[in-house]
């Protein structure tokens, strides 16, 4: 059976962690804010809804490769960068990992709006 309060803390735990990320992470906080941004350009621009979706999604999922960046940091933080060198490949590994994200979101955002620009200066 579910437990109604195990389900609400197990919430409330997840949002701290948010909340810790986003307090603990400039980047983090960057990123939310453009999502935000590239959201509400997706509603001006009433883009069609698959267009939309691909936005949604593109926004998630570097969120999401940061939230992973910084566990995978914290945790690499555990062994102390001078006992291991692969701990420093592994951020290395991981801060590449949400380049590559950033970057081809952008790409991708770039193809979708670039049409919906060039209207609105026409």
């Amino acid at each position: 059976m579910v437990s109604l309060r195990r389900l609400l803390k197990s919430f409330s735990h997840a949002g701290q962690g948010l909340a810790y990320v986003f307090k603990s992470e400039q980047n983090f906080r960057i990123q939310v804010a453009v999502g935000f941004i590239v959201f509400a350009l997706a509603l001006f621009f009433q883009l069609k809804n698959w267009e939309v979706i691909l936005i949604v999604l593109l926004i998630l999922i570097v969120w999401l490769i940061e939230i992973l960046n910084t566990a995978f940091e914290y945790f690499s933080d555990l062994f102390k960068p001078r006992l291991h060198h692969y701990v420093h490949m592994v951020k290395d590994i991981m801060a590449g990992a949400v380049l590559l994200t950033s970057v081809v979101a952008l790409i991708i955002g770039a193809i979708i709006f670039w049409p919906h620009f060039m209207n609105l200066f026409r």
